[in-house]
């Protein structure tokens, strides 16, 4: 089995340029946990939920809610997203991609066609491939 066959296809996708909460509200109304960051047609990142969470205040902080909002405001994707990214081929076998997976320590990865972004490939879909569930 390919990856083409259990990847996610045309994911949602954002610029370097997107500000955080912007962002993190797109993962949160998606459901998302990833997603490609993409500049001129080129995926140069890739954000995760950790890499929000991560860049958000502390609750223990002491600024005020409004200089919270201000700071965080100013907070690209480019500051905040994983690269250089690794991603798999959209042929390569799921065996292939489950061991790039296991070897970076990463939850999912782009899948490319030469340099175009088709789809995204994450263990939850290794795992329904592997108990022989569809989406």
């Amino acid at each position: 089995m390919t990856v083409r066959e259990c990847m996610t296809a045309n994911p949602v996708i954002v610029p370097p340029d997107a500000i955080l909460p912007a962002v993190a509200e797109l993962m949160k109304r998606g459901g998302f946990r990833r997603l490609p960051v993409v500049k001129d047609g080129h995926v140069v990142g890739i954000v995760t939920d950790r890499d929000v969470k991560q860049a958000m205040p502390s609750d223990a902080t002491s600024l005020s809610i409004w200089e919270i909002n201000y700071l965080v405001a100013k907070i690209k994707v480019s500051e905040i997203m994983s690269h250089p990214v690794f991603s798999v081929l959209e042929d390569a076998s799921l065996e292939y991609a489950a061991e790039q997976m296991l070897n970076h320590k990463i939850g999912g990865m782009p899948v490319m066609y030469g340099d175009q972004l088709r789809g995204v490939i994450t263990t939850t879909d290794l795992l329904r491939a592997f108990v022989g569930h569809r989406k």
